[in-house]
């Protein structure tokens, strides 16, 4: 993945990241202020060898040399029971040798004849008084027992104090500021690693972006989701002043396009699989392009499962299947809709045999006479993973236009719909995204427009469903330009 993808997982997934990056400085705040704190007092030892008034050099080094040597084995002396039952004993402490060698810690830096003692207690007082005692045992038990000679001579070994244990003012532990740190960066990390993952295992189309890393084709436009695209379908005759009805003519603008190599007017709308809005999308593209002066012929070729005469408010008893078996003419069934010149021509009655009629002759010679009469003609087919009906219809149109639902559709999926068009031979003329989110990184904006009085009058004066109308259909004749 590129930078750009990156930032794009962020800008999407910023809340979870945000969240988790608080829920790691609040568990550690939490676990800080919870924890009880523990105090550090801490002594230092120095440790040497008696010499004689008029020693020289060599003898100096030699004392010096082993009292470093001596050091090593100090340290060890001090967690020792012999030096911490003592001080128990001094101290009149509760515990025993075990278990105050776990409060001491002693070290000697390397290369010194220094030794650090450190007590941790949960009581700055009594840490301070453990280390000053543990330090004047230590030195009494090795000077006076350890390092003494047989008889009445002095013990070689000295040791002092160079720094007594004070009363620790703060405590050592929890360190609240570096635990509050790391626990935002681990909340952090933690957050993006999660959007990432997240983000590598959803396969889900999101945005124009995910189609890219699918096909190649066009993008012909993006609509924006609507809760109340099933109370009012048709955004663009309802409300011609919404955002989204104008989604609807900016997709009919690079419509117009796709096709300047000339060919049919004629597009099959379909998708991969149910519920990506495709009939949605056919029924108001069909009213965006009527909107314009052109001739429209919109046709349900979704035998199966027919939604565009729900949408238009028409008739839908007779319609497609009647003319392709040669129930009725064409003529008698393609009804006006609205004060423009758009045309519907509804599925009619569900037959058994859906592939088969739609990929027949006559559907072929009905399409070549409606692409003769009309300027473009619409066909809302079936999706393509689930049956072959789109892709027969778009062999026998200028192309395929493929609707993809923001959300919903995976790429998987998506990829198998390009390829079963592919696989029939089919133009694939560009993509639609629908349902795509109003805000974040996979939104889609397309500003706020304001119409002309004439069109604002043409809107108001329009029906919501205009009474079917019956279109005297003439014999098929070629437009001149």
């Amino acid at each position: 993945m590129e930078l750009k993808d990156y930032l794009r997982i962020f800008h999407k997934s910023w809340i979870l990241i945000l969240a988790l990056t608080l829920f790691g400085v609040a568990t550690a705040a939490t676990a800080s202020i919870a924890t009880t704190p523990t105090y550090v007092a801490s002594t230092q030892l120095y440790v040497s060898v008696k010499s004689s008034a008029d020693a020289g050099s060599g003898e100096l080094v030699a004392g010096t040399s082993f009292a470093r040597q001596a050091v090593t084995s100090y340290v060890d002396v001090v967690n020792s029971a012999i030096v911490l039952d003592k001080v128990i004993t001094d101290l009149k402490l509760d515990l025993t040798a075990a278990d105050l060698a776990e409060m001491v810690e002693s070290s000697s830096p390397l290369n010194t004849v220094l030794i650090d003692v450190a007590v941790t207690n949960d009581d700055p007082v009594l840490a301070a008084k453990i280390a000053n005692a543990v330090g004047q045992n230590f030195s009494s038990i090795v000077v006076d027992q350890l390092e003494k000679p047989d008889g009445e001579a002095l013990s070689p070994v000295k040791i002092a104090t160079i720094q007594p244990a004070l009363v620790p003012e703060a405590p050592a532990s929890p360190n609240i500021p570096l635990n509050i740190a790391l626990g935002l960066l681990i909340g952090l990390a933690l957050g993006i690693g999660l959007a990432v993952l997240r983000s590598v295992l959803d396969t889900r189309i999101h945005s124009l972006h995910d189609i890219d890393l699918v096909t190649d084709a066009p993008m012909l436009g993006g609509i924006t989701n609507d809760p109340d695209a099933r109370i009012r379908p048709l955004v663009v005759h309802s409300d011609p002043k919404n955002p989204r009805a104008e989604s609807f003519r900016s997709l009919r603008t690079n419509l117009q396009f796709v096709n300047i190599e000339g060919g049919p007017r004629s597009f099959v709308v379909t998708s991969s699989i149910p519920g990506e809005g495709k009939s949605t999308t056919t029924s108001n593209l069909a009213i965006a392009m009527a909107e314009t002066g052109a001739r429209v012929a919109l046709i349900d070729g979704d035998l199966r499962l027919p939604r565009v005469a729900d949408y238009m408010g028409i008739e839908g008893g007779v319609g497609l299947t009647d003319v392709l078996i040669g129930r009725a003419e064409l003529s008698d069934v393609l009804q006006k809709w609205g004060k423009n010149k758009l045309y519907v021509l509804p599925s009619g009655r569900v037959p058994p045999n859906p592939s088969e009629l739609l990929g027949s002759s006559a559907m072929a010679h009905m399409l070549a006479a409606l692409t003769e009469e009309f300027d473009i003609v619409l066909i809302d087919a079936p999706p393509l993973l689930l049956v072959t009906d789109a892709a027969v219809l778009s062999k026998l149109c200028g192309g395929a236009i493929m609707v993809v639902a923001s959300g919903r559709t995976k790429r998987n999926e998506l990829s198998a719909a390009v390829k079963a068009l592919e696989r029939a031979g089919s133009r694939l003329v560009g993509m639609v995204i629908t349902m795509l989110p109003t805000k974040g990184p996979d939104s889609y904006g397309y500003g706020q427009y304001s119409y002309g009085s004439a069109l604002e009058e043409e809107n108001s004066n329009a029906d919501v469903a205009a009474p079917p109308r019956r279109h005297s259909f003439s014999k098929p004749r070629r437009r001149t330009a």
